[in-house]
């Protein structure tokens, strides 16, 4: 089976509240469109999967992040590829954050995580990030 390797960024700011909260997206694109993801994308070679991040960030939402720690890899089996997707924390640095590929987006309250329709590999990132929120 085919294995894409990408990585994914869980932006995380505070709202008005003091509440932590992160950045969700809804794919513009590909057979799934219309699913919640964080964004991010495919590491390309020679680059590390910080710098992927940091990449892909800035050309689906022209906006600068600062990667922080590592969070978790998930392993998951597609039905024509297995995906293999590093996670990591993320903060903007710089940037408004721009829809350039996705429908929409949405910053979501660790009590709203569940009120989107996620992804299959990307629900398997809410479970572990719930706790760090």
């Amino acid at each position: 089976m085919k294995i894409i390797k990408v990585v994914a960024a869980v932006i995380k700011a505070t709202n008005e509240h003091a509440e932590p909260i992160i950045f969700a997206t809804q794919r513009g694109y590909g057979d799934f469109k219309g699913g919640w993801e964080f964004p991010g994308g495919k590491i390309e070679a020679g680059e590390t999967p910080q710098e992927a991040l940091k990449r892909e960030i800035m050309e689906e939402l022209d906006t600068e992040i600062v990667v922080g720690d590592f969070i978790h890899t998930i392993e998951y089996d597609y039905p024509n590829f297995h995906l293999s997707m590093d996670c990591f924390w993320c903060e903007v640095s710089h940037g408004a954050l721009v829809l350039k590929e996705h429908l929409m987006a949405k910053w979501l309250t660790k009590s709203q995580l569940y009120d989107v329709d996620w992804l299959p590999a990307d629900i398997e990132l809410v479970e572990k990030i719930e706790a760090g929120m």
